[in-house]
């Protein structure tokens, strides 16, 4: 008990402390008490790393993950009403004509965004998917980490597309692995672009797709609801460089060309535009075209890098929803000049 004089009321009664006083839970901040829920549960962290991440004592770590269970903010997914989150959130909608902007925590600054925006994304996939549907799906770590956070459930009549052609080595990725491993969770009919994901010529290209049986797939995607993809950085970080895709003199060209980034290998410049060189014609991938005309057309990306591809593919897919994390979204916001 502290050495302060207790309240009494008139007979000596104690004075009951106010409500607010009385709950612990009421004392701990929201916005404190999610951000360590996030970095424990989606960021994997130790409450002693989350501790020092917030600068809090540890009983205060384990007393805030406690109370995020009471309140039932933890369970498959978790709750991201953070104070800045919104604010930002909002700031992206205003400034790319957004239905909906999803922005992810961080624990800090030089955290990799990549689990917690595919946790984001793996949650808004779940509910997403529904029965008779067709949707279709880029490739990149961000997708193939949300799809430990996706939910099972049973939906009949669903089709899944890959939107890119495959590799003929595999290394740590394949385009079209995201897609068919969704396509497993849910039983669904997966169609697969059987051909690499950049041929040796346009007339090649034509060939697979009107001769070889491709034309079904491409016919089917003008059929779909939904696409969700992700943007590749044109930074040597990038997975398609470091994983051979492209040759170095191959990356360098791209650049000299002005691309920024690319989706599902569709290489754009800044303003969204694809880039004036011969690998976009010769990319086995659904043509841009179809995407922009998808009714649903998630983006989901971000990370160090990041920033210019990221503003080049919300110009370019023009999405309804955008998934991200809270750095790369101020950052977003900050390259554009727009007030959040």
């Amino acid at each position: 008990m502290s050495g302060e004089a207790a309240t009494t009321r008139p007979g000596g009664q104690p004075e009951p402390e106010p409500l607010g006083e009385l709950s612990p839970i009421g004392r701990r901040s929201a916005r404190l008490r999610l951000r360590a829920a996030w970095m424990y549960y989606v960021e994997g962290m130790t409450q002693s790393a989350i501790a020092e991440a917030l600068d809090i004592g540890r009983v205060t770590v384990v007393r805030l993950l406690a109370d995020a269970r009471q309140l039932n903010e933890v369970k498959i997914s978790l709750s991201r009403e953070i104070a800045e989150l919104p604010r930002l959130e909002m700031g992206l909608q205003k400034a790319f004509g957004l239905r909906e902007a999803v922005v992810a925590p961080l624990s800090g600054p030089l955290a990799d965004p990549t689990s917690a925006i595919g946790a984001a994304t793996g949650q808004f996939i779940s509910e997403l998917i529904r029965s008779d549907m067709t949707i279709g799906f880029g490739w990149g770590r961000t997708l193939m980490r949300a799809l430990g956070f996706i939910d099972e459930k049973t939906v009949s009549n669903l089709s899944v597309i890959s939107l890119l052609g495959g590799i003929t080595k595999a290394k740590q990725y394949n385009p079209s692995e995201f897609a068919w491993q969704l396509s497993r969770l849910f039983q669904a009919d997966c169609h697969l672009i059987a051909a690499p994901a950049i041929v040796d010529s346009i007339e090649t290209k034509q060939a697979l797709i009107e001769r070889c049986g491709l034309g079904a797939v491409y016919s089917l995607a003008r059929e779909m609801d939904a696409v969700v993809v992700s943007v590749g950085e044109m930074e040597a970080e990038s997975t398609a460089l470091r994983f051979g895709f492209f040759s170095d003199a191959d990356w360098a060209s791209l650049i000299a060309a002005g691309a920024v980034g690319d989706v599902v290998y569709n290489f754009i410049d800044m303003d969204g535009r694809p880039i004036d060189h011969p690998i976009n014609t010769r990319v086995m991938s659904i043509p841009v075209e179809t995407m922009q005309a998808t009714p649903e057309r998630i983006l989901t990306s971000g990370g160090p890098g990041k920033t210019r591809a990221v503003i080049a593919a919300l110009r370019m897919l023009r999405p309804t929803v955008f998934i991200t994390d809270e750095v790369t979204a101020a950052a977003v916001l900050q390259e554009v000049g727009a007030a959040y």
